[in-house]
């Protein structure tokens, strides 16, 4: 149970794995008023950033679960170096169908909604753990304009058109699965570049340390390839953002 390779060899020096930079995060953090104590579970938690800089910045408790290896060592040694592990918990486990053993204040599922077949699924799947009156968060990717044909779609890693929504469409969406949208935090064009193109460096550094390697091929095709997919279609078609949720 882990992620393929060429994962972690994508996003090494990532510490968070998706497009939001730090203090993207920071603003999310401070937007929700987070009280000292908040329980927090944090599904595909990936590097536990979001975790330990909460817990270190508002005092807030609670678990991460990632179904990575590498990235569950690391969010581990993160809260170690931070001075949070007495607060929150990393369990190497898989996130598809996970539920909280007790429910918490915060249930949260920044950028994998692929855990729940997609964001309906994974607003379900938090909600099994999350108490009455709790806050979600979803990390959901959506158009940032309409996209002219299936072939932009397929560029920007979507299987169709019709996997992303337009932004006002997502928002709406949430308000048909029974929760108002309380808050939101939106990737800009340099914190996706800052999370893509540091990619191409990882990848870049990688080869050079493992010519040989049996994953040489397909790093050395990804970085041919993506820098030049990312700048003409991702950057200009697809948004990111993290919004809040409560059930009405």
């Amino acid at each position: 149970m882990d992620l393929p390779r060429i994962f972690t060899v994508r996003e090494s020096s990532h510490r968070i794995h998706n497009p939001f930079t730090p203090g993207k995060l920071a603003a999310l953090g401070q937007a929700l008023h987070l009280a000292p104590g908040t329980r927090v579970l944090d599904l595909a938690s990936g590097s536990g950033e979001m975790l330990c800089t909460w817990a270190r910045d508002h005092g807030v408790t609670g678990t991460g679960v990632d179904i990575s290896t590498v990235f569950t060592g690391e969010a581990r040694a993160r809260a170690a170096e931070l001075g949070v592990a007495d607060r929150v918990t990393f369990l190497h486990d898989d996130a598809v169908g996970y539920v909280s053993d007790e429910p918490v204040d915060l249930a949260a599922c920044i950028g994998a909604t692929w855990i729940g077949d997609g964001a309906a699924g994974t607003v379900e799947l938090l909600g099994r753990s999350l108490r009455p009156g709790g806050l979600m968060l979803i990390g959901e990717p959506y158009w940032r304009r309409e996209v002219p044909d299936e072939e932009t779609a397929r560029a920007c890693h979507a299987g169709s058109k019709a996997e992303f929504l337009l932004l006002p469409e997502l928002v709406e969406r949430f308000g048909d699965l029974g929760y108002d949208v309380v808050e939101m935090v939106l990737a800009d064009q340099d914190s996706w570049d800052r999370y893509q193109a540091a990619q191409w460096l990882n990848l870049r550094r990688w080869l050079d340390r493992n010519p040989d390697d049996e994953l040489t091929a397909e790093v050395r095709a990804e970085l041919t390839t993506e820098p030049a997919r990312y700048t003409r279609y991702q950057r200009e078609y697809l948004g990111w953002g993290v919004f809040a949720l409560m059930a009405r």
